[in-house]
């Protein structure tokens, strides 16, 4: 079972990341604030009940009583500070309770042996000024959350842009489309990463169009060469006298004259170099009146009659691999359906195997059980290369249920290219 994999984009991917990286560190300093000031005010607060303590106790020398809520021998007085005061010095001590605020004592030993302390709790102003200082830390956190998400945002979305442009032009490229420049469609001012993925991405394509060009001038001059000795060996197979060695030369001669055409002609629609030579025709009854020529046994149903614009030679060329496909590699009956702009041929056989599914006509594809397990594969080559210079799309698949088979449909464009390469211009009619 095939596990499914969320999918984000490197816009909200940068956004998340500064997100999470300025929510630690807001989160980090806040606490680091929070607590040296709340370290520091308590320190503060030490300091000050010294001070008050030591007043009290100049109070208390001079016989008076002392003030500011001091106490003399507090039984409540912690132990460890007490136990600090019996050494004769002057201490504090920050009591913690949970969910309390902390209690600030102070203590000292005075001449006849007492100890004189002072108690008071780290609340009033004190806590108003940590629960501001809180809320400011938490608004400021939050911030800088948002700020960092919408930073990065803004910075994902101009990479994001950058990629998908690299992407499209890429795909564009391996369409067929070798003028597409990645680079150029990138564009912008900025340098990164992304030029040198488009640079390296046209390298490529650059290395592979040489290679390709290359085997196709191979393709084609051996195929050129082979022509007048293959035509000569045919002429002289002709003049054998009659008998069953005859037939076997002339049927191989044939076989090879007709196999070095098509690899001609694939070299030829290989180059690009192929323009449609265009005529309006009615497209079920052109259907109609090639195939009962080509083969008299296939089954023509026209659903809907249409006018089309394309070249009848290439047409007619498609059809008739189509049908030699089906002839030799599927199962009777072989039916063509024309509906509109779309021809259908579907035959009741084994039908396309799934390479040919997968990745479309591959040239001298060969195997021993499949449907392209014989011949040259050229001929699916052929047609989809002239469906291209029609302008119209071919696509293959295997019909479904008990009957199945092999189904090819072919889909003409409501323009087809000229001769030039350009599409007719279509004037509205005159009123």
């Amino acid at each position: 079972m095939k596990r499914l994999v969320p999918r984000t984009g490197v816009r909200w991917k940068i956004a998340m990341a500064i997100a999470a990286v300025g929510a630690l560190i807001a989160v980090t300093l806040s606490l680091v604030v929070h607590n040296a000031a709340r370290v520091s005010m308590l320190d503060n607060m030490r300091e000050l009940q010294l001070d008050r303590l030591t007043l009290a106790h100049r109070m208390s020398s001079s016989g008076k009583r002392p003030l500011l809520q001091a106490q003399i021998n507090d039984p409540s007085l912690p132990a460890s500070l007490r136990a600090e005061v019996r050494k004769g010095n002057k201490a504090t001590h920050v009591e913690e309770r949970p969910g309390r605020a902390p209690d600030v004592w102070a203590a000292m030993p005075t001449a006849n042996g007492d100890v004189l302390s002072l108690h008071s709790r780290f609340a009033g102003r004190n806590a108003t000024i940590m629960q501001d200082l809180d809320k400011a830390l938490i608004v400021g956190s939050i911030a800088v959350v948002f700020g960092g998400c919408a930073l990065g945002v803004l910075i994902g979305g101009q990479l994001s842009r950058r990629l998908r442009r690299a992407a499209a032009a890429a795909g564009k490229v391996a369409e067929g489309n070798t003028d597409v420049r990645v680079r150029e469609a990138v564009g912008g001012v900025v340098r990164d990463e992304t030029d040198d993925l488009a640079r390296s991405i046209d390298a490529l394509t650059d290395a592979l169009n040489g290679r390709i060009e290359a085997e196709r001038r191979v393709t084609a001059d051996i195929a050129h060469e082979l022509r007048t000795p293959v035509t000569g060996l045919l002429t002289a197979a002709e003049l054998l006298p009659p008998g069953r060695p005859t037939e076997l030369v002339l049927d191989r001669a044939r076989a090879m004259r007709t196999l070095v055409e098509d690899v001609l002609e694939v070299a030829r629609l290989d180059s690009a170099s192929e323009r449609a030579e265009l005529q309006q025709i009615a497209l079920g009854e052109f259907v109609s009146r090639r195939i009962a020529v080509l083969d008299p046994e296939v089954k023509v149903q026209v659903v809907h009659e249409s006018w089309v614009s394309t070249d009848p030679r290439r047409l007619e060329r498609i059809l008739g691999n189509l049908l030699g496909n089906a002839a030799k590699h599927g199962s009777k009956p072989v039916e063509v359906t024309v509906e509109g702009r779309v021809v259908r041929v579907r035959d009741h056989g084994t039908g396309f195997p799934e390479e040919l599914l997968r990745e479309g006509p591959s040239r001298f594809r060969t195997g021993s059980s499949d449907r392209a397990g014989h011949g040259h594969g050229l001929g699916l080559t052929i047609a989809a290369g002239q469906a291209r210079v029609l302008g119209a799309r071919l696509t293959f698949r295997n019909a479904a249920g008990v009957r199945g088979g092999a189904i090819a449909v072919l889909w003409l464009p409501e323009h087809a290219p000229t001769n030039t390469g350009s599409f007719p211009m279509i004037m509205p009619p005159e009123e």
